[in-house]
């Protein structure tokens, strides 16, 4: 155990979040995505929902600012604009982290399974709600003033 660590970072999530440079992105999937078919590198983490992950991983890992947007879910297939209750939860997390006006993007499905093959890594939660995948960009550490 680590002090002010949220427990459920395993020291392979951790080292890749490390590892991981300015602009990188990682992405936190559900039960249904096809990770091991996706991932350069895959972290499985079974028991945990993708708000979970997500919100253990923006507890230590800053979102690119230099974007317009650093977070993405994927789009609803056959209604791009529609809504599904897991990014409302999304947002809240994005919120809490990066501040009401950090925005979260839309990923048509096949580009985000492109843009998943690219990425730096995927971690493969057991989130069983419908559209439970997220594309986060890495961001800087400033230097103290």
């Amino acid at each position: 155990m680590l002090k002010n660590i949220d427990p459920i970072l395993t020291a392979d999530l951790l080292y890749t979040l490390r590892a991981m440079g300015h602009g990188d992105e990682i992405v936190i999937v559900d039960a249904n995505f096809p990770a091991e078919s996706c991932a350069q590198e895959l972290i499985r983490m079974p028991g945990l929902s993708a708000t979970q992950v997500m919100d253990a991983i923006l507890s230590v890992m800053p979102l690119d600012d230099f974007v317009p947007e650093a977070a993405f879910h994927m789009e609803v297939v056959g209604d791009p604009t529609a809504e599904q209750p897991i990014f409302a939860d999304f947002r809240a997390i994005l919120a809490k982290h990066e501040g009401p006006a950090a925005k979260l993007g839309r990923v048509e499905r096949f580009d985000f399974y492109a843009r998943s093959k690219q990425a730096f890594a995927i971690v493969a939660t057991g989130e069983t709600r419908l559209y439970g995948c997220l594309i986060l960009k890495k961001g800087v550490i400033r230097p103290q003033a």
